[in-house]
């Protein structure tokens, strides 16, 4: 069942999600999560590929209804003019557009962030591609997989011995995403500073904030997370390599196995807790250690010092060293996997799973919205819509009536 009301801190806000798969709709699903009315567009023929991926349920992803919780489906074919001028009074009426086509792909439909522009200066545009707007690989195909490779998180993931490791989900997308959010909301307030919404007469800014267009390159967002390999490049020549589990120049910090086989993480390379990690494991040596009492000093021994945890680590079962480690107040954590979490009195407490029931009647979980926000919370309202399960009422709201929806549907438009 469908909640219609309007909630959440961004209630009133119109966002038009023109993409597919991960990058564009995961921008637009956290909008939908705190409250804006997004309408999301998908081809006739099938739509978003992203309803067929991984595990299924009835010919439809279950992950669909994570990633278009909140979202009004509208089918439309954006090759033929009539489904572009469609998208066209959309995007215009939008206070934010998401988009994720290759470059040029929108110009071609009249629906590029400059054509928008020229009639409503307020106009937002998140544009997220592999390569930007700009630049000689612009017109190249971008996928997560090469944005995380190209921006340096393959490089440094994985054992110094063996080829570069992927993240076991979609990270560069999600974190191009992320920042399409951040910069949607920047551009929000710098329009709303500067005179607010579009007051729907063409060619008139006298009343409009100004707008401007948001350029997500996958590889720049991903390059944006890598730390200090610029500085240490170019002051120090230093070139960050493979370090497998542990934390490249930060000792120790690392993953262990444990005694009955489960990996830990441990973090003891606050100098204080390093000395709390030693003692709690009985190795008053190297507590006492003067060499290692700073980081700077156990970084040389790196190799020795996590041979020492793990050697203690493989005496204890994994709820021996949490609970040593715990009262020693070590940083401390298990590996887990989803049904570690689907039973964790810390995921339970904080209420990370919610319940929801599909049309059917099966139930089903599903990861709880955040950030968490005390006064405004996010909320799912429906699950993912069915393929074009809004289409009739979008475009009766834009003044087709039941002929013209006919005969849109009759010609493949819709």
């Amino acid at each position: 069942m469908e909640k219609t009301a309007a909630s959440g801190p961004l209630a009133g806000i119109k966002v038009l999600e023109l993409g597919t798969l991960i990058a564009g709709p995961f921008c637009s699903r956290m909008l939908a999560e705190f409250g804006a009315d997004v309408i999301k567009i998908e081809s006739p023929d099938g739509g978003d590929p992203i309803r067929q991926w991984r595990v299924l349920k009835d010919g439809t992803s279950l992950w669909w209804s994570v990633q278009s919780r909140n979202k009004k489906s509208l089918t439309l074919n954006l090759k033929d003019a009539r489904g572009q001028e469609i998208a066209r009074k959309l995007a215009l009426e939008a206070d934010i557009i998401i988009e994720n086509y290759r470059p040029g792909v929108l110009e071609k439909w009249s629906l590029g962030y400059e054509q928008l522009k020229a009639i409503n200066p307020a106009t937002i545009m998140v544009r997220l591609s592999g390569f930007g707007q700009t630049g000689p690989l612009k017109d190249q195909p971008g996928f997560g997989a090469i944005g995380e490779s190209m921006g340096g998180l393959r490089y440094v993931s994985g054992f110094p011995d063996r080829p570069p490791l992927r993240v076991g989900i979609s990270i560069g997308d999600s974190v191009a995403a992320l920042h399409g959010v951040i910069g949607a909301m920047m551009a929000l307030r710098h329009r709303d500073a500067t005179g607010g919404r579009w007051n729907g007469q063409a060619g008139d800014a006298s009343q409009a904030g100004q707008g401007q267009m948001i350029d997500v390159a996958l590889y720049e967002a991903v390059f944006n997370m890598m730390e200090s390999l610029v500085p240490e490049y170019d002051y120090a020549g230093v070139v960050r390599e493979r370090t497998g589990g542990a934390l490249p120049g930060i000792v120790p910090s690392n993953t262990y196995t444990t005694g009955d086989g489960e990996n830990i993480v441990i973090a003891g390379n606050g100098d204080a807790i390093f000395k709390r990690l030693m003692l709690a494991m009985g190795r008053d040596d190297l507590a006492n250690d003067a060499q290692l009492a700073r980081n700077d000093g156990r970084v040389p021994r790196t190799a020795e010092i996590d041979a020492a945890i793990q050697q203690w680590c493989a005496t204890q079962t994994i709820d021996s060293a949490l609970q040593i480690l715990q009262e020693a107040d070590v940083p401390v954590g298990k590996i887990y996997s989803i049904r570690d979490m689907m039973s964790d009195p810390q995921f339970l407490a904080r209420k990370m799973f919610e319940q929801h029931t599909f049309a059917d009647g099966t139930p089903i979980k599903l990861p709880a919205i955040t950030p968490k926000l005390s006064a405004t919370p996010g909320e799912t309202k429906w699950l993912g819509p069915t393929l074009g399960q809004h289409t009739d009422d979008v475009l009766r709201t834009l003044g087709y009536d039941e002929a013209g929806i006919a005969e849109l549907r009759r010609d493949g438009v819709v």
